[in-house]
């Protein structure tokens, strides 16, 4: 019988779901629900001092708004609960206790400042972390500290001698010596395991096949499997992620911009967006090659084995490409919903035709929070000069501009219909009566309006957004320059 294949994601509740975060949780959903496997969320809350209040919310909320549903978690139970590792304490000593009396783990009552090993030239430099003091305390020894109260942690005992490997589905072989390695501490003088113990049980208990982490781990992950083997657990397939670099080869952090899924969501980047360029952030999908993937043709394609080794560079010029094409397609009350509170922000108590915005805005816009920049000239144009009607392309100087202005503006303020059918045949008959192509009659007011060259939409766009009264304000002020 086929072994039903199950990952988890078992976040720290200590902040925002940074992007390195979510990517976990993204691969760890799709190497499960690639193989119809089953998908867990566990919350390691076992450092108390690092927990964030509401932290927690955000994991849940996260998760969902990226369509990553969990078949087991502390939300929705399942069969190898509690999900949380607080809840959970009373299960991890007696695993100790019987390393412990099996030999395989041992007391440790050094206090932090007795137990470090120091350079013997440098008395100042620490060369590792523990001198293995307590290692072979006689049992008259360990009763007596016993007896005297002594605070102590749990160790497990390393092997000095010899190697040990495993095999990551990323990385390949990982071999490294055990002389290298730490008697790490399993359980601490408060009774909470730490962090490589707490993941070793809990991961047993509940049936975990693959475990899915940064590449930071792959160091430490020969110890984990010490501990696996000390206990008679088989060990799971290992999946280590490459690390998300900035564009400046260092590791992604707030200088870059924003790093966690709430600030991206906040800056006008969709969750679609996101996900999408989330799975090619060290991940490639062979020889399709195509870029645009909703997240279940990810779960159709996904293979971890297409994971790479090289560090991701987290690049926000790519992540705005994605958006872009994402804002195209929304439909047109989703982007109506999208755009509204950035547009209302920008214009405040100004009228502004927002449908017309909308029309101009949609295959033209990367993020919402582009429209400070894009729009400014629609509250206020930039000082401009007689130059800027120059055009070699429309055959247009100064002189003609002017001319052109003064027939649109003549035009404009006899129009009743202020619409943009109405604006159309203006500009038409205009050139029609006075034999102007279409870019030369447009080109003139709309450099008028908005005081530059490139604008987002075209000289009617921007008529209607304005208004009537404030179109023929700019044009007159424009016309003043041009025949001064």
């Amino acid at each position: 019988m086929k072994k039903i294949r199950r990952t988890r994601f078992a976040p720290s509740p200590t902040g925002y779901m940074h992007v390195g975060n979510l990517r976990s949780a993204l691969y760890t959903w799709l190497i499960a629900k690639s193989k119809d496997g089953k998908f867990i969320l566990r919350i390691e809350d076992t450092d108390q001092e690092r927990i964030v209040e509401g932290a927690v919310q955000i994991i849940y909320d996260t998760l969902s708004a990226c369509h990553l549903q969990h078949d087991e978690g502390p939300d929705i139970g399942g069969p190898y609960g509690p999900y949380v590792q607080s809840e959970r304490l009373a299960m991890y000593k007696p695993y100790a206790e019987r390393l412990v009396q099996e030999g395989k783990a041992y007391r440790c009552f050094c206090a932090k400042e007795d137990a470090e090993v120091f350079d013997e030239e440098e008395p100042d430099q620490v060369l590792f972390g523990y001198n293995r003091h307590c290692r072979n305390l006689s049992e008259e020894e360990i009763a007596k500290n016993l007896a005297e109260g002594k605070p102590y942690v749990i160790r497990q005992k390393m092997p000095l001698e010899g190697k040990t490997g495993f095999h990551d589905i990323v990385y390949g072989e990982i071999v490294v010596d055990n002389a290298e390695l730490e008697d790490q501490i399993l359980l601490k003088s408060d009774g909470f395991p730490t962090y490589n113990f707490a993941n070793v049980i809990d991961d047993h208990e509940m049936g975990i096949t693959h475990v899915v982490r940064g590449s930071e781990y792959l160091s430490s992950t020969p110890k984990y499997n010490l501990l696996y083997e000390a206990l008679g657990f088989a060990i799971p397939e290992y999946v280590h992620l490459p690390l998300i670099l900035g564009t400046d080869g260092r590791k992604l952090s707030k200088r870059h911009g924003a790093t966690s899924f709430q600030d991206l969501v906040a800056e006008g980047y969709l969750v679609d967006a996101i996900i999408n360029y989330m799975a090619f952030l060290g991940w490639s999908p062979g020889e399709d090659t195509r870029e645009i993937f909703s997240l279940e043709e990810l779960r159709e394609i996904f293979d971890e084995r297409r994971i790479s080794k090289a560090p991701a560079v987290f690049d926000y010029e790519k992540l705005a490409w994605y958006n872009a094409h994402y804002i195209k397609e929304m439909l047109r009350e989703d982007f109506e919903n999208y755009l509204r509170p950035a547009s209302d922000a920008f214009f405040g108590e100004q009228d502004y035709d927002f449908s017309v915005l909308c029309d101009i805005l949609q295959s033209r816009i990367q993020t919402r929070a582009e429209l400070p920049e894009m729009l400014a000239f629609f509250k206020e144009t930039t000082a401009y000069t007689k130059d800027l009607f120059y055009n070699k392309k429309q055959k247009l100087d100064p002189e003609l501009s002017a001319l052109i202005l003064s027939k649109v503006l003549e035009a404009t303020k006899s129009l009743a219909d202020f619409s943009k059918e109405a604006l159309r045949a203006m500009f038409k008959a205009l050139g029609e009566e006075y034999a102007w192509k279409t870019g030369q009659v447009m080109t003139p007011p709309r450099l008028a309006l908005s005081g530059q060259n490139v604008t987002p939409g075209g000289t009617t766009e921007i008529m209607l957004i304005l208004g009537k009264e404030e179109s023929l304000t700019r044009m007159e002020k424009a016309l003043e320059l041009l025949n001064a």
